[in-house]
């Protein structure tokens, strides 16, 4: 029988206790974030009527969000890189919560300031973009942390696995919530859809204040050889990676590839988040319910896919191909789900692979960044990858929004953006050899990255 090392026990039992005690909550935070972001796919069913909105006015006010999103996430990283997670994670959790639930009032706070009901949709999804701008990044920033690099994939997967689970749980419950309150004391449906969903935003805003720790020294709940053994690792990898000054960090060429590839898996992210209810529903799907059910089906299927397939690439240390794969399968089935758009059995067949293959590529991609910056320079980095790149949360809905007005379907925007993807899958083929990769030197496991 083989004997097990018990310095590698020790290390696997570490790194467990750490992504138990902190995945369990942010998971659910990032849920809760997912479901406040996207539930406008649902709120579209019914508040387009109500606000007398466009097919494109409502793609570009779904968009407009990560202009928001852009403008503010690199200063929301170095704030929170200066002050600590905790004080600035809560922030942006209350912040978010508060002005999502404003967002059913959009009809009466229009009329209050004098502005159309399309202007006030604009600003809100803005503003909400404005709150929640640093959310995602500072999580990543707050990974490296705790990981070094070769560990990060399996943990922002389980991370990135709380978007799926936010539609398998957030579409029926938005569903449920539009068909079971419709005309509650006066309000529609997709109304208080907003205003429930918001709560416990801002409810789990104030447990980061007592629950999530800043960093290794600050866990009062880790061991003194615990710590020793994590900042050890991180320092040992940190050696290999270089601080660029942050006014030289986008001389770097491959930032810019970094962004471009992130851009374009956005894009078809994003494509398909907010506009899968009503791709469902236009099948011949009625009941908003029913919508959501349906709906939840290829995130449920996309959690196990992405889960097995960066497991994988971790225990093979091969991410590169896996990303490649993934994003080009995802491409591919987005463009087959738009010529077979009066199917629903074929279109969530293909909507799965092209959502779990836009996941999985996105899990992977967070480790080729990580692989190459550190200190200040990885806070920016990410923060700047991320905000660059959700712009295509911007420019894929309002593609599909202006194409489906134009030609009546949504079938030509799908396959733009699945080709988007594909094109992301190219890239990471093409420049992403040597990212990310774990390598024994010296006792230490450093990272391959080629500067």
């Amino acid at each position: 029988m083989m004997s097990i090392n018990p310095a590698g026990r020790f290390e696997s039992e570490t790194y467990a206790k750490v992504t138990w005690r902190l995945l369990s909550f942010i998971g659910i935070c990032y849920l809760v974030a997912y479901i406040d972001r996207v539930n406008v796919g649902f709120a579209k069913l019914q508040m387009l009527s109500d606000l007398k909105l466009s097919e494109a006015a409502y793609g570009f006010g779904a968009g407009i969000f990560f202009i928001g999103y852009f403008l503010f996430e690199v200063p929301s990283n170095l704030i929170m890189h200066r002050v600590g997670a905790r004080p600035w994670i809560a922030r942006i959790m209350i912040t978010w919560g508060i002005i999502s639930g404003m967002v059913a009032f959009t009809g009466p706070l229009a009329s209050a300031v004098g502005v159309s009901s399309e202007t006030m949709f604009y600003i809100l999804r803005f503003l909400l973009g404005v709150a929640e701008a640093g959310f995602f990044p500072g999580i990543i920033l707050y990974f490296n942390y705790w990981y070094p690099s070769h560990r990060q994939s399996q943990a922002l997967a389980l991370l990135l696995a709380a978007q799926p689970v936010s539609f398998i749980i957030g579409a029926p419950l938005s569903g449920g919530i539009m068909d079971a309150f419709a005309n509650v004391h006066g309000w529609a449906g997709w109304q208080w859809m907003y205003v429930i969903e918001a709560v416990p935003a801002v409810l789990l805003g104030l447990a980061v204040l007592f629950y999530l720790s800043n960093g290794i020294d600050d866990a009062t709940w880790l061991t003194h050889e615990e710590k020793a053994l994590l900042t050890s690792n991180l320092e040992g990898e940190n050696r290999a990676k270089t601080d660029y000054p942050l006014s030289k960090l986008f001389s770097i060429g491959m930032m810019w590839v970094f962004t471009a590839i992130y851009l374009f898996i956005v894009i078809g992210v994003y494509g398909v988040n907010f506009w899968l209810p009503s791709i469902i529903k236009a099948t011949g799907v009625q009941s908003f319910l029913m919508v959501g059910l349906i709906t939840a089906i290829p995130y449920a299927i996309s959690v196990g896919v992405m889960i097995i397939a960066t497991r994988h690439a971790e225990r093979t240390n091969e991410k590169r191909w896996h990303a490649t794969v993934a994003s080009i399968l995802g491409g591919i089935g987005l463009i087959l789900s738009a010529y077979f758009a009066d199917n629903t059995v074929l279109t969530v067949i293909f909507i799965t692979f092209a959502i779990a293959g836009s996941l999985t590529a996105m899990a992977l991609f967070w480790s080729f960044p990580g692989s190459m910056l550190t200190g200040a320079a990885v806070a920016a980095g990410i923060a700047a990858i991320n905000s660059a790149g959700n712009l295509g949360g911007f420019f894929g809905p309002s593609l599909l929004g202006w194409l489906t007005t134009w030609l009546g379907n949504s079938n030509a925007g799908l396959a733009a953006l699945g080709g988007l993807m594909i094109v992301a899958g190219v890239l990471i083929a093409a420049t992403c050899r040597n990212y990310g990769l774990r390598r024994e030197e010296g006792g230490f496991a450093t990272l391959a990255a080629a500067h």
